[in-house]
């Protein structure tokens, strides 16, 4: 029985700290496009953000995603 003066006031503080959490990403617009972001990622363009003198993405002749396509020694890399 004791527990339940410790167990009430911690769990109102943590039910208070969810709302005001909640209440801020209201208020700052986090929820205001829900479907914008998915949409966009369905009609993103790969080849718009090419790296010249790297492969695309979506080229099926790139190596691995995140593989490098020329290293350089570390001799030549410095000034």
């Amino acid at each position: 029985m004791e527990v339940l003066v410790l167990l009430i006031p911690v769990s109102v503080a943590l039910v208070l700290l969810i709302g005001a959490v909640f209440w801020w990403s209201v208020r700052s617009g986090q929820f205001d496009d829900l479907d914008g972001p998915a949409h966009r990622i369905l009609a993103d363009d790969d080849t718009s953000d090419a790296i010249p003198g790297r492969p695309a993405a979506c080229d099926p002749r790139a190596g691995p995603a995140g593989a490098l396509t020329s290293i350089k020694p570390a001799s030549e890399s410095r000034l």
